[in-house]
């Protein structure tokens, strides 16, 4: 079992050692990203828990493996700080990373636990969909060859 999974309090919430490590690490980094390993049959994802304390949506990637999700999220993260967040439908690249669509999470409190623990129900977060190699995204028939593994937790913007 993971250190956060072991120091959850007895309504499943982060324990309050573990929230303060984070709490470190965002006030000297600004942010940090919050890794959750998949299981079975459900991919791997990651969060940023910081962000909103800057007045910024928290950013929110899936299906990637852990070193890849903090690569996209921190590099997400310092162009939010510098040019502001991106905005729902908004399909941007950064520098040997994979293309993303940015899609606005429908319920970021069910999905952000540390997130929450930290700042309240009332956070916003946004998703960043990524491209798979030939370019296509989870909402084509052929992205990954069908293979799927990249749930979007929002719905796409019509803009």
């Amino acid at each position: 079992m993971c250190e956060q999974c072991e120091g959850r309090d007895n309504t499943g919430r982060p324990g309050e050692r573990y929230l303060a490590e984070i709490l470190d690490r965002v006030q000297e980094y600004g942010w940090c990203v919050q890794g959750v390993l998949g299981t079975g049959p459900r991919p791997p994802w990651a969060y940023t828990v910081g962000l909103t304390a800057h007045g910024l949506p928290e950013l929110v990637v899936t299906g990637l493996p852990p070193h890849a999700s903090i690569l996209l999220l921190g590099a997400a993260a310092e162009r939010s700080f510098g040019s502001g967040p991106p905005r729902p439908g908004e399909v941007f690249s950064l520098r040997g990373l994979p293309s993303v669509e940015v899609v606005a999470l429908t319920a970021p409190s069910a999905h952000l636990s540390v997130a929450v623990s930290l700042y309240g129900h009332d956070i916003r977060a946004l998703q960043l969909v990524h491209a798979d190699e030939a370019g296509r995204f989870p909402w084509s028939p052929s992205y990954r060859d069908g293979l799927g593994g990249q749930p979007v937790l929002g719905t796409r913007s019509d803009d």
